[in-house]
């Protein structure tokens, strides 16, 4: 994560007098990646670097807490994919109680003249920012006059007549459309974490997993899936995975649980990338351990059979 700035104190004089953009940049779908391409194509036409400003927590998460939209990909993930682009350098802001309540004006002062020094801004026109939304694409490109830089409007990325979003890739998501999921993507959807000891019991079913910290408020869906897991090996592991909140054990908080098909190993502290293909069932509970260790059966069963036929 060179490329990665964590705050405004950090910055240095090669971090100045950039082309830049702003945004959650959630999942960091074909949308996004149209407007990277947009952000470096002018970097490289006006010589400059190219910076991607975000913000953790997002500013949803800051203002509804447990209300705001399920994150398509935590941090270290986003930061992880954006790296893979062109883009010189990204600055992730804390969105604290001080940035919440700056006045837009002032945010384009003191953060975009006075320490980026920016020489050219990519935004979408329903772009809003400052106390109370106040901030429009309106008031950046009047700015933009009086200080010296120039405002540009980010390309809308469409794709079979709808526009690409987060939003819409969560809906895709939840319906367990995998492969519409990864045609707005541009790759397939998964998860990333590290594997963590859990509470084994799994192992006393006969279903040993890999529980995969999850480190967000929210998930974008629930259910039974198979997957793939890279990380263990050259080549990716076919399992069974659980994404929710396990109801027949009384689970408190969202997890991903992963079984490992025809596989022993030591797999404790891994960083692993599970990447879902394809829902088998809804998360539901059981009347008892039992029940539920007859419907792994089963879970395995059709798993098998969805690689087999790959």
């Amino acid at each position: 994560m060179g490329k990665l700035i964590r705050g405004l104190y950090n910055l240095r004089s090669e971090h100045l007098g950039s082309v830049a953009t702003i945004g959650n940049f959630d999942g960091v779908h074909l949308g996004h990646e149209a407007v990277l391409k947009q952000l470096v194509t002018k970097a490289a036409e006006l010589q400059s670097p190219s910076l991607l400003i975000t913000f953790e927590p997002t500013p949803d998460e800051f203002f509804i807490s447990e209300e705001a939209p399920a994150r398509l990909t935590r941090f270290r993930e986003k930061i992880q994919n954006l790296c893979l682009y062109s883009v010189n350098w990204i600055l992730c802001l804390q969105f604290n109680r001080s940035l919440a309540a700056m006045e837009a004006k002032d945010f384009i002062r003191s953060v975009l003249v006075d320490r980026l020094r920016i020489r050219y801004l990519v935004a979408g026109d329903d772009f809003r920012f400052g106390r109370g939304r106040q901030g429009n694409f309106a008031l950046l490109q009047e700015a933009g006059r009086y200080y010296g830089f120039e405002v540009a409007y980010m390309n809308t990325f469409y794709l079979e007549s709808e526009r690409v979003s987060s939003t819409r890739i969560r809906s895709v998501l939840a319906r367990g459309d995998f492969a519409g999921a990864e045609k707005l993507l541009g790759r397939p959807y998964s998860i990333s974490g590290r594997i963590i000891q859990g509470d084994k019991r799994g192992r006393t079913l006969g279903f040993p997993t890999a529980n995969i910290s999850l480190r967000r408020l929210k998930i974008p869906f629930y259910g039974v899936f198979a997957v793939e897991v890279y990380g263990l090996g050259k080549l990716p592991l076919p399992g069974v995975a659980n994404l929710g909140m396990r109801p027949t054990v009384e689970g408190r908080r969202p997890l991903l649980e992963v079984h490992l098909l025809n596989f022993k190993g030591n797999i404790y502290y891994h960083y692993v990338q599970v990447v879902f293909l394809y829902q088998l069932r809804q998360e539901e509970r059981f009347n008892s351990l039992s029940a539920l260790c007859q419907q792994i059966e089963k879970d395995c069963v059709a798993a098998k059979n969805f690689f087999a036929t790959r």
